[in-house]
């Protein structure tokens, strides 16, 4: 629910109504801009009625918002978030952003020589995984808070931010204080106890789509983290399964589309994972840029043949230069600046 005050209401009559609010065990969040005092009243407001709402001196008009994410939704918020990491890079201004690495952070000379590859082409996020969610127990599971710290070096040498996925909460600390970035994996999408926790904290959180879950399922687990108290969040279409078996998973870039017209987030396409080839992914990536993406999170490693994981789907140094030239010329059609 939105309330809209009036324009010389004072502040003894918001307080007044808020505290009123409070009292009755709504939260409240504040969205007021310099011409218009405008707050959204938060926990389930069902049963709350607007007209007792409007009888409150200084109330202009009461909306209920039907979507069940409240901050997430456009209704809430219209102009459209921007986050802006430690290097400057920023997501969701209208720009295209390109974050690259290897799948796994195998040693600090594989990810040194990745970083200065995708960076001399133009990526200023690097990507990487230092906790790997593995189907099979027995494959490699990644280099843990060792290979975070590897991330953080390579990343400052060359002036890049760093996206990395956190499994769960006891590592939590090491991750505010070392990513730019808290990546939330598909497979944890819905672990609610993770989403609240990340929450807490000010680093931006970059959450994955489910392997199965829907549009509203996805923006109501944004919704979690944004209830907690972090607005940083950046969502990211990563293929969803279904019955093809060709392609690792099928990339619903309708979804890009979606989350446009539902919510103020930025949104960015995987094409890697939602592939599984890594012959589809400059296709795909054009394709998330044309769809008006903030960008993309792409699987570069320079030997992937024997990378330790998803080889198959990561482009290597080269072939990432040319699809990085190709989005350059892409995007002076579309009118849309490639973040480089």
């Amino acid at each position: 629910m939105i309330v809209q005050m009036k324009k010389n209401v004072s502040q003894d009559e918001v307080k007044h109504l808020q505290n009123y609010l409070i009292k009755k065990g709504f939260g409240i969040k504040d969205a007021s801009s310099a011409d218009l005092v405008l707050f959204g009243i938060l926990g389930d407001v069902k049963s709350l009625d607007m007209d007792q709402i409007k009888v409150f001196s200084g109330v202009e008009n009461v909306t209920r918002i039907s979507s069940p994410y409240k901050l997430a939704s456009k209704a809430f918020k219209k102009e459209q978030t921007v986050i802006t990491l430690k290097n400057g890079v920023k997501i969701g201004d209208g720009s295209f952003v390109v974050m690259s690495g290897p799948c796994s952070v195998e040693s600090e000379e594989q990810l040194r020589i990745i970083a200065k590859a995708v960076k001399d082409s133009g990526s200023l996020v690097l990507r990487g995984g230092v906790f790997k969610p593995r189907t099979s127990p027995y494959a490699f599971q990644g280099l843990g808070i060792e290979g975070l710290k590897m991330m953080r070096k390579v990343a400052d040498e060359l002036g890049m931010a760093i996206v990395t996925e956190l499994m769960g909460t006891e590592h939590l600390d090491e991750f505010v204080k070392y990513a730019d970035i808290i990546q939330i994996g598909a497979r944890n999408m819905q672990n609610f106890d993770l989403l609240k926790a990340v929450g807490k904290t000010k680093v931006p959180v970059l959450l994955k789509r489910g392997l199965s879950n829907t549009i509203e399922e996805w923006l109501m687990s944004a919704e979690y983290i944004m209830a907690s108290g972090n607005e940083k969040v950046i969502l990211c279409e990563r293929g969803i399964r279904t019955f093809e078996k060709y392609t690792r998973n099928t990339l619903d870039i309708s979804a890009v589309l979606a989350i446009r017209e539902l919510s103020h987030l930025p949104v960015i396409v995987d094409p890697s994972h939602a592939a599984g080839k890594w012959e589809m992914i400059e296709a795909l990536s054009m394709a998330a840029l044309a769809v008006e993406s903030d960008g993309i999170i792409v699987e570069v490693h320079h030997d992937p043949e024997n990378a330790l994981s998803d080889g198959a789907q990561s482009l290597k140094p080269a072939k990432f230069d040319h699809m990085m030239q190709r989005l350059e010329k892409l995007s002076t059609v579309l009118d849309k600046k490639l973040n480089r």
